[in-house]
C-alpha cells in the first residue's frame, strides 16, 4: 500500500471549516496561511503537509479527521473495490424506474387537456421523488435514466408555468432541465428547453429572439425528431410575427418534408411527441399570424377535424385555439361578424390558458379596429374570462 493525502481532504477541510462559520480568509488569519493556500487545499490543487493538516484539525475542532487524511495509507485494492460495489448498489429498483418513466409519459400525454393549475402540482411531486432517489444509492445507469425523467419533468414544469404566466418559475425550471439534460448528454431534451424559451419570448413580442432560439434548437435536437420539428414549426411562427411571409412559407415547407411520412405516435397526444395531424394547425396559426389569404381555409379544415359536433372534441384546449386562428383570418378576410362568434365561442369555452390570451385579445384589436358592432359581445367575454388582460377599447375603429 503507498502512502499519500486522501482525496477526499479538500472537501473535508471546506465542511469543517463551513460548519464553524469561517470564510477562508478567517481561517487564513487563525491559521498564519494565506487565503490562496487554504483556497488550493480545498480544492486539491495543493497536498497539505503533515504540520498543516494537524494545525487545521486543532483550530478547527476536527477531532483527528483532517491529521489522519494525510500520510495515510491507502489501499487502493480496497478503493477499486468500493467503486465496484458502488455501480452494482443501488436502493432504486427496475420496477421503480419503469413507474417514474410511465408516470413521465402520463403527465406529457395529460398536458393538453388538464387545466395547468390542475396539472402543475402533479408534476411538482414527481419531480420532488426523481430528486429524492437522485440524492440515494443509484448506479450510474440508474443515475441516468433518473436524470432523463427529471429533464423532461423539469421542462414539461416550465411550459406549465409558461401557461400560468408565472415565467420567473419558468425560467428556473427550464435551467435546471437543461443542466439535467446536459449531465445527462441528452440533446432531444436541451433542444426541448431552447424551444419552450422560443415559444415563450414570442409570446411576449421578441419575435427576433424567439427566431434565432429556434434556430438554435433544430442545431441541437437529434436528427428526424420531434423536438427539430416542433422547433422548426416555431421558426415559422417567428417569421410570421416578423411579417415576413415568404420565408414564413418556405419554413412551412420545411415543416412539411420534415413530417412526410411520419407515423403517428403512439399516444398522440403526448405534449413531446410530434404529431402529424398537427401540422395542419400549426400552419393555420402561423399562416393568420402571416396575414396570409390561404389562412381562412387551412383554419376552417383544422376546426372541423378538431371540433367535427361543435363540443369542442377530444381536445378542447386545442380546439379553442383553432377559433382564435381562424377568428384573425377571418378579420383579414373581411368577415369580423363571423370572427366575433368565433372567437367569442373560442373565450367562452374556458379553455384558453392565460399564457395564450394574448392572442384572444389580439382578436379583439383586430375586430374592434374594424367597427364591427359585435366587437362588443367579445370584449365582454374577455373581461368576464380573463380580467386585467385586455387592451385599451379602440375608439377609432378603421
Amino acid at each position: 500500500m503507498a502512502s499519500s493525502v486522501d482525496p477526499r481532504f479538500g472537501a473535508a477541510l471546506r465542511e469543517f471549516r463551513e460548519r464553524r462559520g469561517l470564510s477562508l480568509r478567517a481561517l487564513g488569519q487563525l491559521a498564519h496561511r494565506s487565503k490562496s493556500h487554504l483556497h488550493e487545499l480545498e480544492a486539491g490543487l495543493k497536498p497539505p503537509t503533515v504540520d498543516t493538516a494537524r494545525h487545521l484539525d486543532q483550530l478547527l475542532e476536527a477531532g483527528g479527521v483532517l491529521a489522519r487524511m494525510v500520510d495515510a495509507p491507502v489501499d487502493h485494492a480496497a478503493e477499486a473495490g468500493e467503486l465496484r460495489a458502488r455501480v452494482a448498489a443501488s436502493d432504486v429498483s427496475a420496477d421503480v424506474l419503469d413507474r417514474i418513466e410511465q408516470s413521465v409519459d402520463d403527465l406529457a400525454s395529460s398536458y393538453p387537456t388538464l387545466a395547468p393549475a390542475d396539472l402543475l402540482p402533479l408534476v411538482r411531486r414527481h419531480l420532488a421523488y426523481v430528486v429524492r432517489l437522485l440524492d440515494g444509492r443509484v448506479t450510474l445507469a440508474q443515475q441516468r435514466r433518473l436524470l432523463v425523467a427529471g429533464g423532461w419533468l423539469a421542462v414539461l414544469r416550465a411550459t406549465v408555468h409558461i401557461d400560468l404566466r408565472q415565467r420567473n418559475a419558468a425560467a428556473a425550471h427550464l435551467r435546471a432541465a437543461r443542466d439535467l439534460a446536459e449531465h445527462a448528454e441528452h440533446s432531444e431534451i436541451q433542444a426541448w428547453c431552447l424551444e419552450t424559451r422560443a415559444w415563450d419570448v414570442l409570446t411576449q413580442g421578441d419575435f427576433r429572439t424567439a427566431l434565432e432560439l429556434s434556430r438554435q434548437a433544430q442545431r441541437v435536437a437529434p436528427k428526424g425528431s420531434s423536438a427539430r420539428i416542433q422547433a422548426t414549426a416555431q421558426e415559422a411562427r417567428a417569421w410570421a410575427r416578423i411579417g415576413d411571409v415568404g420565408a414564413t412559407r418556405r419554413t412551412l415547407g420545411r415543416v412539411e418534408r420534415l413530417t412526410a411520412n411520419l407515423p403517428v405516435p403512439e399516444r398522440a397526444e403526448h405534449h413531446y411527441r410530434y404529431d402529424p395531424a398537427k401540422a395542419a394547425a400549426y400552419a393555420a396559426t402561423t399562416l393568420a399570424w402571416a396575414g396570409d389569404p390561404g389562412a381562412e381555409q387551412v383554419a376552417r379544415a383544422v376546426l372541423a377535424d378538431l371540433d367535427p359536433r361543435g363540443d369542442g372534441g377530444a381536445r378542447p384546449r386545442r380546439s379553442a385555439s383553432a377559433r382564435l386562428d381562424l377568428g384573425i383570418a377571418l378579420v383579414a378576410a373581411g368577415q369580423p361578424d363571423e370572427a366575433v362568434a368565433v372567437g367569442a365561442r373560442a373565450v367562452a369555452s374556458g379553455r384558453v390558458v392565460p399564457s395564450n390570451w394574448w392572442r384572444a385579445a389580439e382578436l379583439l384589436t383586430k375586430v374592434e379596429q374594424s367597427g364591427v358592432p359585435e366587437a362588443a359581445t367579445l370584449r365582454d367575454l374577455c373581461m368576464e374570462y380573463a380580467p386585467g388582460r385586455l387592451p385599451p377599447a379602440d375608439s377609432t375603429p378603421g
